[in-house]
């Protein structure tokens, strides 16, 4: 075959490149499948809210959402949150705004230099009178049920069975199919063992994470994250991965606690690990004994955040938040205020509710005493060195009970007059009692006989609107409500 004239090669030899690509792109599917779109700038966010009118002292759970330039939601954008006047209203860092005074305030929402707003109405909460509480009975023969929750933004109620499933209770009703099934996998033979804690992510709604406390197989404390499936009330066994494994040297004194804080990271709440001290409330060599505190937002499988108290220290463990505890078996953070509420199971006489306010550093670096302390009392004589130990806000003796259960602060909105009450109760004798936090003190405290379920208290739960659960190992969720 003969050669083209030498202008007609030069002017191949020019065309090389850009054939090159084409044949590339073509190989590669052209304009179609196979190629990685970048994702579409935001261009608006929109916030939304349940309800846009609350009163002082309750809350509202925000929502914020961003859009491209088609209006489509962008997906997996993080929101800063802030408040146009702090006085009226206060709104965390997930979008959970407080009432603080009466007026009307904007609440912005921004995410990659977009900002959208909603104007929140904070009404005068009404004159306080005689407060009476009653229990309505929400679902019933569920297998030892020992935590209730909701994702953000969700009016869904999640329990937890102590023997690996968790249920769903949804339009009133318990669904036949558990959410999840992790029997195969959870050693619950003990008194405190089995699938102990259940927290949802903050940004569950478009990551569908969540995380789960339990004891495997063997024994250990084990925490892992699962998502959620196409089928909101199903999650996806198979995408369990480990976040944190502790062997644990006994059956007992597991703690079980899960939770984000109100800085969006998460708490983890393990025991001394055993019925016999072996050192663990006073060692920060170990995570026993302590509330962890970590940062699972990246994965793989978690961070320690560097404003953790231990962090740097010498022989410490940075992920310790809090020590010096047997058995935190439950604790919570006040919606409103960011207060953390600790109740620690004693061993052979008392009994006691912790609290660290958020002025003081909601629990940063806090020992809380055990074992040298069991309540405000010396555990081994009538003297002891108590220099550096928090004693509790509130303890009771074992002719009172057997085992603190810590519940939560009331933010919701059907019982006005309760606005920052605390309530707890004991697992053994069944009553329910609460107080109220003021100047550091204790006030306030009542003893609320028509709460008593007449079963074992387990736990308590808060749903999405702050409202109040019970939960009895008989099997029993019951909702606080208001009485007559």
């Amino acid at each position: 075959m003969p050669n083209p004239p030498l202008s007609r090669r030069l002017t191949l030899l020019a065309l090389l490149p850009a054939l090159i690509i084409a044949t590339l792109v073509s190989a590669c599917g052209g304009d179609g499948g196979g190629d990685i779109q970048e994702p579409k700038p935001v261009t608006a966010v929109t916030v939304t809210a349940p309800n846009t009118s609350i009163q002082v002292g309750q809350t509202v759970q925000l929502a914020a959402t961003a859009q491209d330039a088609d209006g489509a939601a962008v997906e997996g954008r993080a929101f800063d949150w802030s408040t146009l006047d702090a006085a009226v209203a206060s709104v965390s860092p997930a979008g959970l705004v407080t009432g603080l005074a009466e007026g009307q305030v904007e609440i912005r929402a921004t995410t990659e230099g977009v900002t959208g707003s909603i104007v929140i109405a904070i009404a005068a909460a009404p004159p306080v009178g005689p407060v009476i509480l009653g229990l309505q009975l929400i679902a019933s023969g569920l297998d030892f049920p020992l935590y209730l929750t909701s994702p953000p933004g969700d009016d869904r109620l999640f329990v937890v069975e102590k023997a690996g499933a968790i249920r769903v209770i949804k339009g009133g009703a318990v669904l036949a199919t558990p959410f999840l099934d992790l029997r195969a996998k959870v050693m619950s033979d003990g008194g405190e063992q089995g699938l102990l804690g259940l927290a949802f992510a903050p940004d569950y709604a478009s990551s569908g994470r969540f995380f789960v406390h339990y004891n495997d197989v063997s024994g250990d404390n084990r925490v892992s994250v699962l998502r959620v499936s196409s089928d909101p009330d199903r999650a996806d066994p198979a995408s369990e991965a480990s976040v944190l494994a502790v062997p644990q040297p006994g059956v007992a004194h597991n703690g079980g606690q899960l939770l984000f804080g109100p800085d969006g990271f998460l708490y983890i709440g393990l025991g001394d690990g055993d019925d016999n001290d072996h050192g663990h409330g006073q060692s920060l060599a170990d995570l026993f004994a302590s509330i962890l505190r970590i940062d699972v937002a990246s994965g793989t499988p978690y961070a320690v955040p560097p404003d953790n108290p231990f962090v740097g220290v010498t022989g410490a463990r940075p992920e310790v938040w809090s020590y010096g505890f047997r058995n935190p078996w439950r604790f919570s953070f006040d919606r409103a205020t960011g207060d953390l509420y600790i109740g620690d199971v004693g061993e052979s006489r008392w009994e006691e509710v912790d609290n660290a306010s958020a002025s003081a550093g909601a629990g940063r670096g806090v020992n809380y005493g055990w074992s040298v302390m069991e309540g405000q009392h010396c555990f081994r004589g009538e003297q002891c060195d108590q220099t550096g130990l928090t004693p509790p806000v509130v303890e009771y003796p074992h002719t009172d009970g057997c085992a603190v259960t810590s519940g939560y602060v009331y933010r919701g909105a059907a019982i006005p007059a309760l606005q920052g009450t605390y309530f707890y109760a004991d697992y053994c004798l069944g009553w329910v009692r609460s107080f109220r936090m003021e100047g550091g003190l204790a006030v306030e405290r009542t003893d609320w006989p028509a709460l008593r379920p007449g079963g074992h208290v387990t736990s308590f739960g808060e749903d999405v609107t702050g409202e109040l659960y019970l939960l009895t190992e008989q099997g029993g969720v019951f909702k606080i409500v208001p009485g007559s």
